[in-house]
């Protein structure tokens, strides 16, 4: 077992691994529990989030045991990293890794629980939800800063982001962090990078309009592009599940 706990929870160090080593039997499931599973822990008066990542396939159980690093350990550096950049993301606190001496088997990220008010998710399944617009152009003027900060985020997918509302303000999260480059980006990167978010070309537009208005560039030009890229990731999208379909048959 390996692990690297944050300096300000080295309090709370053997109860996270108490945690972890009873991940099975303890804490409380929380979301979806299909791809990972998530529990919540309370240590004190604080509540925790422990990700578990399922044991990667052989190719992968060989590649993060000599060559990349987990997916359990990039969230955590990923997530102190866009601190140190001013983005906001729940607080990182540790991360542990299980191997034998040549495959990487089971790994846990873990950080504070964030109450929010909404994901991105709501705003693509309302089209009614109060402050919609308001609540769009502040999450498109987040990514802007997000891109100018040189962070590309690979997940920038509905459920990615939490939204909290702070007085007549939104704040932005982002979670699930394990997919990340840092990098200059450009203009069609940028663009490309909305491209997994939304089907509607209502928000689309929305978003068009204000990431032209935040970057100087033409808005007939970014929505466009935009369009384009959300279409195309949608045929990807559908000939993908088709395919899953298909081999599912197969292999009944």
């Amino acid at each position: 077992m390996k692990y690297v706990v944050n300096k300000n929870y080295l309090s709370a160090q053997e109860f996270l691994t108490d945690c972890i080593i009873h991940f099975d039997t303890k804490g409380e499931d929380f979301g979806n529990q299909k791809r990972n599973a998530l529990k919540l822990f309370k240590f004190e008066a604080e509540t925790l989030n422990f990700k578990s990542f399922k044991v990667p396939n052989i190719v992968n159980q060989i590649a993060y045991k000599f060559f990349r690093k987990s997916k359990a350990q990039r969230s955590y550096e990923y997530a102190s990293k866009l601190k140190s950049l001013g983005i906001n993301t729940p607080d990182p606190i540790a991360y542990y890794e299980f191997s034998t001496p040549f495959l990487f088997k089971k790994s846990y990220y873990i950080s504070a629980q964030l109450e929010c008010d909404l994901t991105y998710r709501e705003l693509t399944r309302d089209l009614n939800y109060p402050d919609h617009e308001a609540i769009l152009r502040a999450f498109t003027r987040f990514t802007y800063k997000l891109h100018e900060s040189h962070i590309k985020f690979l997940d920038h997918s509905p459920g990615n982001t939490l939204i909290k509302k702070v007085g007549e303000a939104y704040e932005f999260y982002l979670v699930d962090l394990n997919r990340m480059e840092f990098k200059a980006m450009s203009f069609e990167e940028r663009i490309k990078n909305f491209s997994r978010l939304t089907t509607h070309k209502s928000i689309v537009k929305t978003m068009s309009d204000e990431y032209a208005k935040v970057s100087g560039e033409d808005f007939n030009a970014v929505f466009s592009l935009m369009w384009m890229e959300t279409e195309a990731f949608q045929e990807k999208s559908k000939n993908k599940k088709a395919l899953k379909k298909k081999l599912k048959f197969w292999k009944n």
